[in-house]
């Protein structure tokens, strides 16, 4: 298999065949984002693309792939003969495969139609990881997200529609500490609720080194939370997201205390996990152990 570039998948697809479409991301303008700040985007040839799923099939068992994850950033803004020949290459390649997914950028997956959407879905495409980071529009604004929260909730409903599983990412801290730090939260809670995902994570704000929000920090133009704060703002999630019941998930490697489960379910439970931590009675982790 051929990478053009450091290649990221969501942690969930740590089992995935990774099959690079795209190099890089449309956007790529986020300040907090380094993931793809040293790449130019542009498509794969389809030729190279389906060579790379004939090279996988010799050199994995065919049988031993059962899913696959779409790279770069925003694959699904493809062209959907592309899509779809990519979709059935894979599914003849692998017997069998039964997930195949992508990040899903919101104005790369409005370049799609509602029926393209669920013609994708019909041919194999399964999970879509949609980065809401915060619902606070005016946070979207500084953090150059490019869209608006009610772009972001036309876009999820497009793919819950399709019948693609919707799977989307929160950043706690992405606000600073104080009221900023509330309002992320609060505005976040008003935006998951009526966009009702299948999953919902969490991840922390780190600096990456190749992001303009890293000189932010390094100048003291932005301030981190702590981690009290940070646990404090997950509290507000669990308390405050009252759909269900959904996969949450907040057990990313840069968060304090790892939690996962279903909500309602789970959320008395996770409620004292985090009000134990916050105590100081049980054990979160170090500054040390905590990476992107």
């Amino acid at each position: 298999m051929r990478y053009e570039g450091q290649i990221y998948r969501p942690p969930g697809e740590w089992r995935s065949y990774l099959l690079q479409c795209t190099v890089g991301c449309t956007h790529n303008k986020c300040t907090f984002c380094g993931m793809y700040k040293t790449k130019k985007f542009h498509i794969r040839p389809m030729k190279e693309i389906i060579e790379d799923i004939a090279m996988a099939r010799a050199y994995y068992v065919p049988e031993s792939v059962d899913k696959v994850f779409l790279c770069d950033g925003d694959a699904i803004v493809m062209r959907q003969e592309q899509l779809l020949q990519i979709l059935e290459a894979l599914y003849a390649a692998f017997p069998n495969l039964r997930q195949v997914t992508t990040y899903a950028g919101t104005k790369s997956t409005m370049t799609k139609t509602p029926e393209q959407l669920l013609e994708l879905r019909q041919h194999g495409l399964t999970r879509a990881y949609l980065g809401v980071e915060s619902g606070w529009d005016e946070l979207l604004v500084k953090v150059r997200k490019g869209v608006t929260s009610d772009q972001m909730l036309e876009a999820a409903a497009r793919l819950k529609n399709a019948g693609i599983d919707l799977w989307v990412t929160v950043i706690l801290g992405l606000a600073g500490p104080g009221e900023a730090s509330k309002k992320h939260i609060q505005e976040t809670i008003k935006v998951l609720n009526k966009m009702q995902a299948n999953h919902v994570s969490c991840l922390s704000y780190m600096p990456e080194p190749n992001s303009p929000m890293y000189q932010d920090v390094k100048e003291g133009r932005f301030q981190l939370i702590s981690a009290r704060e940070c646990l404090e703002e997950t509290r507000q999630l669990v308390e405050g997201l009252d759909y269900g019941p959904f996969h949450f998930t907040s057990n990313h490697a840069s968060n304090y205390l790892p939690l996962k489960g279903t909500l309602p379910d789970d959320r008395e439970k996770f409620l004292t996990m985090i009000d134990s931590a916050l105590g100081g009675k049980s054990r979160i982790r170090s500054e040390y152990s905590r990476a992107l």
